[in-house]
């Protein structure tokens, strides 16, 4: 069960990183301040532009082809709707602690 919640906040995350502007997986990566690697986020990435959250495209970024991704307007509904979920999970939480 907790690996679940583990993909769904970092999911979550990305759309939130990618709703700002697009990026590839190495600056998502370092958008997160934790340690988290990029086998772990590529995989989610995959995922996620399979689902139809995210798109992406190539692009040449520091003389090195790089392939960006883009939250799409389902992407965005999916990171509303999370945030909504995530509020209400923190607000339950914190009245327990």
């Amino acid at each position: 069960m907790a690996k679940h919640y583990e993909s769904w906040i970092l999911e979550t995350c990305i759309l939130s990183i990618l709703s700002s502007q697009d990026s590839y997986g190495y600056d998502i990566v370092n958008s997160f301040g934790l340690k988290i690697s990029e086998s772990t986020v590529y995989p989610i990435l995959r995922r996620m532009e399979g689902q139809g959250f995210l798109s992406s495209y190539s692009q040449v970024h520091n003389s090195r082809m790089r392939k960006f991704y883009h939250i799409t307007e389902e992407g965005l509904a999916v990171l509303e709707e999370r945030k909504i979920t995530w509020r209400t999970f923190r607000d339950t939480i914190d009245a327990i602690l």
